[in-house]
């Protein structure tokens, strides 16, 4: 990428001058460096924390609740693919969404993010967000991502073990979920 942007400087300073070549030089390395924060951003399924629940109940959660972590920058660039692999998940219950190691957000990443949401709640899959840095809430509240077309507010969880929890109580029997807590 560096020999790319440095041949069409070159060849810029050599056809025209050299200030249009510094800045078909700039806007060249800005083009290639958005274009490799989109590539390292990412989202991948994580499995829920194994605490030492019975089998069938972990065979209950796997089939019901799925849990994403997005790491990296959620933006323009990586917002279409990042709807593209939510929009892939069927036959859960409840979604979770790890927000924690999201550095930044763009107003097209929240209005993604919320599409996202909108789609998965429009098929009956609950969405739940954890781990939402404060620098992320104002935006992300400004453009609607947390409240539902109802003007409900989303369920919004400080850390992954309490969203995992409050699935777990939509998910399981009622009676299954009161004697595994009394059990506790």
């Amino acid at each position: 990428a560096d020999t790319a942007v440095m041949g069409a400087t070159f060849l810029v300073t050599v056809a025209l001058d050299l200030v249009t070549a510094v800045a078909v030089g700039v806007a060249f390395a800005a083009i290639l460096a958005l274009r490799a924060v989109a590539k390292s951003a990412k989202i991948e399924q994580v499995p829920l924390d194994d605490d030492g629940h019975q089998s069938e109940e972990h065979e209950l959660l796997r089939e019901h609740i799925v849990a994403y972590r997005i790491d990296g920058a959620l933006f323009f660039a990586a917002a279409h693919r990042f709807l593209l692999e939510l929009a892939d998940v069927s036959d859960v219950k409840v979604v979770i969404l790890r927000m924690s190691r999201v550095t930044a957000i763009d107003a097209t990443g929240a209005i993604v993010l919320k599409d996202a949401i909108d789609k998965l709640e429009h098929r009956h899959i609950t969405v739940l967000i954890s781990g939402m840095k404060s620098e992320h809430l104002r935006p992300l509240k400004a453009l609607g991502v947390f409240t539902t077309k109802d003007s409900e507010r989303r369920h919004i969880f400080s850390d992954t073990p309490r969203a995992i929890e409050y699935a777990r109580m939509l998910v399981l029997p009622r009676s299954h979920y009161t004697s595994m807590n009394t059990e506790e």
